[in-house]
């Protein structure tokens, strides 16, 4: 119970780090670079999508290694890898064919 306890506290940082990326992706990208420019860059819409959709991701995959990590039957396991494996591949198609059209 105390490994569920600090492992969660570890993932605390980790999270918000997440969050602040998918609501910020340009201050995000910019992290630790922005002293490499002159002028305020301009990022396409295409890389601030892809940086908001890795930003999920990586809370739902947090999420999901602390949830297998918790939860003990193997059909619930199945399913919530099952599930976020298919979350990464359509949302990856729909990224991908938004790129495609423009």
């Amino acid at each position: 119970m105390t490994d569920i306890i600090f492992y969660f506290t570890l993932m605390i940082p980790l999270y918000a780090v997440l969050i602040w990326t998918y609501f910020y992706p340009e201050e995000s990208m910019l992290l630790g670079q922005r002293w490499m420019y002159k002028e305020e860059p301009e990022f396409s819409d295409h890389a601030i999508r892809y940086t908001k959709f890795g930003a999920i991701v990586g809370v739902f995959l947090i999420t999901m290694v602390f949830a297998l990590y918790v939860i003990d039957h193997f059909m619930i396991r199945l399913l919530i890898i099952l599930g976020f494996v298919s979350f990464v591949i359509i949302g990856g198609y729909i990224l991908l064919t938004k790129y495609l059209d423009t």
